[in-house]
């Protein structure tokens, strides 16, 4: 045995002195944070690549440069110490590249760290990466500004007809041309595009100018131990895989001034002509303190979002915890979807939310491409506190929320769970304490299950359990610790087959319907 391991030990120690690194500041990149080291970055890349690998090595010290194309087979390591500082110029992130930008795909800017078609990638180490946003952002508001007092078409900055020029025949849906009209699209920080192999570890990533860590069409890709600090500032989310598979998000910490992890997988008809879903997903020992979702899911799902796990989390201070939204004429379906071990606090807007109607513009149509859909989402094991609104679930009449279930749930909120047009909706073993209004408010909906569930707060004169307009509904097991002057209520003519059995006998008023 000892012998193997001082075999293994010494092919390690070999294969360490082959290895390549290439430190940078050896092939006279200086760290001073002043001199645009670009092209020594560069440079290292493709000689790293062209050898058939290795390290890019940054030492202590802090390094200023402009857009980074990786290379297959290469590594960005920055030690302890190490600032890799990102130019604030768009000049220094030209040429256009190709790459999705909010679920389309675009010709813009480059990503401050860019990858095309490429494999084994990695960015690692104890150092930290600053995208110096706040010019992006600021050019950001400016633009948006002027659209928003003049509706003019004319050049804010010198770089949207170049967008044009670089994007002929672009076209998009009506509601999006708002954004579009603005042709100027801030960089995310890190894309990959169309790569494979691809791990983030250990780095710490600040002021993003777009979107943080945001792989589009790549496969097998590892962001582990990584700490994504963005201040208040427009769509800065962290990290955003958009139709990607084999994704594993582990120990990170996230505060953002957007989303904390979004999963996407295009917009519209540009996100159904790619059709690539977004998959085998998971997420888990996460913190995450600012965002306006823990984790979410969507709202650009035209290539679908399936097979995803989401456990032992924390959200403390989000706007939102788990989120899933959508729209009418976007398509795609979200599915297979299971949430663990999590706990919440401090949640601003509401715990969970499933929405179906994310732009309530948009009339009802027929089922078709244009259709989204959510089914098959299974939550269990949360405890919520200092919650604005338990939850929201709210489908469209052509395509309620589907096979939707909640399971040992403890929580306080303000308000309890709004639900509308969904079907196969379970609770088991919830309880809410609602500051307000009942814990459970159901509206147009069918087949629902009730099996111990409660507060321990009751309010008087106000149900536990409030149904309008019901279709199958069984509500069992239901022992409440302090029995509320109303536990069900049911209203509306078209309730039928309300059952409330195996409980105590707890207070009933309304229209139970008929019983089948």
């Amino acid at each position: 045995m000892k012998r193997i391991i001082l075999l293994y030990a010494t092919l390690f120690l070999a294969f360490q002195a082959n290895a390549e690194w290439f430190d940078v500041t050896k092939r006279g990149a200086r760290a001073d944070g002043q001199t645009l080291v670009t092209d020594v970055i560069q440079k290292a890349l493709d000689e790293a690549s062209a050898a058939g690998g290795g390290t890019v090595y940054f030492p202590a010290g802090t390094y200023l440069t402009g857009a980074i194309h990786m290379r297959s087979n290469t590594t960005l390591h920055l030690d302890a110490g190490a600032v890799l500082k990102f130019s604030d110029n768009p000049d220094h992130y030209l040429p256009f590249v190709e790459l999705r930008w909010e679920g389309t795909v675009m010709k813009s800017f480059s990503p401050l760290i860019h990858a095309h078609e490429v494999d084994n990638i990695a960015i690692e180490g104890r150092g930290l990466l600053d995208g110096q946003g706040q010019n992006w952002w600021k050019a950001e508001y400016d633009v948006r500004g002027k659209f928003a007092e003049t509706e003019a078409q004319d050049s804010v900055n010198p770089y949207q007809q170049m967008w044009v020029d670089a994007n002929p025949g672009f076209t998009v849906s009506d509601y999006y041309r708002g954004t579009i009209r603005r042709k100027f699209f801030r960089p995310p920080f890190f894309q990959a595009y169309r790569s494979t192999n691809i791990r983030i570890t250990g780095v710490k990533f600040i002021n993003s100018p777009f979107w943080t860590i945001n792989p589009a069409f790549c496969r097998n890709i590892t962001i582990d131990g990584v700490t994504i600090e963005n201040r208040p500032s427009p769509n800065t989310d962290g990290i955003n895989p958009t139709s990607c598979k084999d994704v594993h998000i582990a120990n990170c910490h996230i505060t953002v001034g957007d989303d904390c992890i979004t999963l996407k997988s295009g917009r519209d008809a540009d996100g159904r002509r790619w059709n690539v879903p977004c998959e085998n997903i998971t997420i888990t020992n996460c913190t995450m303190l600012s965002g306006h979702g823990g984790v979410v899911i969507g709202s650009e799902i035209s290539g679908s979002v399936r097979k995803v796990t989401i456990a032992n989390c924390v959200f403390d201070g989000t706007d939102r915890g788990i989120r899933l939204k959508a729209s009418r004429e976007r398509g795609g379906t979200v599915e297979e979807i299971r949430v663990s071990n999590v706990v919440m606090k401090n949640i601003k807007n509401m715990a969970f939310e499933f929405n179906l109607l994310y732009d309530r513009n948009i009339p009802e149509g027929p089922v078709n491409e244009k259709t989204p859909t959510f089914r098959n989402i299974h939550i269990a094991g949360v405890t919520a506190s200092e919650v604005n609104r338990a939850g929201e679930i709210t489908g469209i009449s052509e395509m309620p929320v589907q096979n939707l279930s909640f399971s040992n749930i403890n929580m306080t909120a303000r308000t309890g769970f709004n639900i509308t047009t969904a079907r196969q909706i379970e609770f088991h073993d919830v309880t809410v304490d609602a500051e307000t209004g009942p814990s459970f408010n159901v509206r147009d909906a069918e087949n629902l299950v009730f099996d111990n569930v409660k507060t321990n707060t009751p309010l008087p004169g106000t149900p536990t359990v409030s149904l309008e307009n019901v279709r199958t509904a069984y509500l069992y097991n239901c022992f409440p610790f302090v029995m509320p002057d109303v536990f069900l209520r049911a209203v509306g003519d078209r309730n039928t087959n309300i059952v409330l059995t195996n409980s105590l006998p707890c207070p009933v008023e309304g229209n139970l319907g008929s019983h089948q």
